[in-house]
């Protein structure tokens, strides 16, 4: 894996902004497919769920900036609850949600820039679209786009899932968009409880199969230019009705660059 080049404030920003105008355009020609209706009603049955941790001592972070987090979550949370996936619809994670800024009550919060993190107005959204993407590779759902972060920051501490099972958001042009190819109607739930960050989808018929994400081939590998990189791959598996494995298939390949050291000093 080669090393990341190092690109100018000027460069990031004038990439930001034609990237932000083509994700735009992007839009309005596919608007009318996208998800937009909510229903406050739940449907039927439960494809998946899940929940992740609020709070998580993270090295050299101040807590303020998860505090924070927690209320940009009850924010972006407000306007995706309850929204129905139609047969042929798309969710898109930025067009409901909108821009996140200081007029409509968002904090500065944690954000993962360059290596490192820092304090950004709307910081700590990544949990919320790490979580539906999570729930969303346990249904038949397509995903069509996702991003991850090129760099690993932190050490895994209390890891519950495998490493690069998350999803990445920046406004507007790093989206989370998911697609609904089957026939049935699905409702993505979501709720910022007391101590998780709990989420399902729910969908309008029993579920025929059942869906499972293994890790394969995970390593840690030092790099002729003296860094460290991790390297892991997501298969899905499908089971029947009767517990049957009928399918299994590679859906991420994640390469990152490591900002700490992978082994222990002596």
């Amino acid at each position: 894996m080669e090393q990341p080049k190092h690109r100018s404030v000027l460069r990031l920003k004038l990439g930001a902004r034609y990237y932000s105008a083509k994700r735009k355009f992007k839009w309005i020609k596919i608007k009318k497919h996208f998800a937009k209706q909510r229903e406050n009603s739940s449907l039927n049955y439960t494809f998946s769920t899940h929940k992740t941790p609020l709070i998580r001592k993270l090295k050299d972070v101040d807590m303020w900036l998860q505090y924070n987090k927690i209320n940009n979550l009850k924010i972006a949370v407000e306007k995706i609850d309850g929204i129905v996936l139609k047969p042929g619809e798309v969710f898109s994670f930025w067009y409901l949600i909108g821009k996140p800024n200081k007029r409509k009550g968002y904090l500065p919060g944690m954000v993962l820039r360059n290596g490192t993190f820092a304090a950004a107005t709307g910081g700590g959204l990544c949990q919320l679209s790490n979580l539906i993407f999570w729930l969303s590779i346990h249904t038949p759902l397509t995903i069509v786009e996702r991003h991850r972060h090129v760099y690993d920051v932190f050490p895994d501490s209390n890891r519950t899932q495998p490493f690069g099972s998350g999803a990445t958001v920046f406004y507007p042009h790093g989206d989370l968009m998911i697609k609904n190819d089957t026939n049935d109607t699905f409702q993505l739930k979501v709720k910022v409880g007391e101590n998780y960050l709990q989420g399902e989808w729910l969908v309008s018929s029993k579920p025929k199969y059942r869906f499972e994400i293994v890790e394969k081939n995970h390593e840690m590998k030092s790099e002729f230019w003296g860094g460290f990189t991790r390297h892991n791959e997501l298969y899905q598996r499908i089971y029947d009705e009767n517990n049957e494995l009928i399918d299994e298939k590679l859906i991420i390949k994640n390469d990152a660059v490591m900002t700490y050291s992978p082994f222990l000093e002596k």
